[in-house]
């Protein structure tokens, strides 16, 4: 996609502060960075979402992801990481290129994650896990 700002930062089109690379992936640091040592990890081939990659493409962006936050651990002795990736709008993506954030993380960095648990039922459970097994 011409105008997508992680397709020309894996062209070299755009300047960013690259990490690593291999064939499928990239890893830059984050411009909007929560916490010192913040990337992206972007795979190169244009995909909107998780629900456009493949198995080998979804393989590579999590061994990227992994490399990252052993490096990063490393690198800025952070006690924690966190990897995020979000689809769609309603779970909170606003780049649409398929994407994971590797996320020192330090005890009080302000950065909170948050979900009400809704403590399901083992009948609802079940359920759920039918429909899904159906899905596959």
């Amino acid at each position: 996609m011409e105008n997508c700002v992680f397709c020309r930062i894996a062209k070299g089109e755009l300047p960013a502060s690259k990490v690593y690379e291999d064939d499928l992936t990239v890893a830059f640091m984050d411009l909007q960075s929560v916490n010192p040592g913040h990337m992206l990890v972007v795979v190169k081939p244009h995909r909107a979402n998780i629900y456009e990659l493949d198995d080998d493409l979804a393989g590579a962006a999590m061994r990227t992801a992994a490399k990252m936050a052993r490096a990063v651990k490393k690198a800025c002795g952070c006690e924690g990481v966190t990897l995020f990736q979000a689809n769609e709008p309603a779970g909170a993506q606003t780049v649409f290129h398929f994407h994971i954030h590797v996320l020192p993380r330090w005890e009080g960095d302000g950065m909170a994650l948050a979900w009400p648990a809704k403590n399901p039922t083992r009948e609802a459970l079940e359920e759920m896990a039918a429909k899904l097994r159906a899905a596959l």
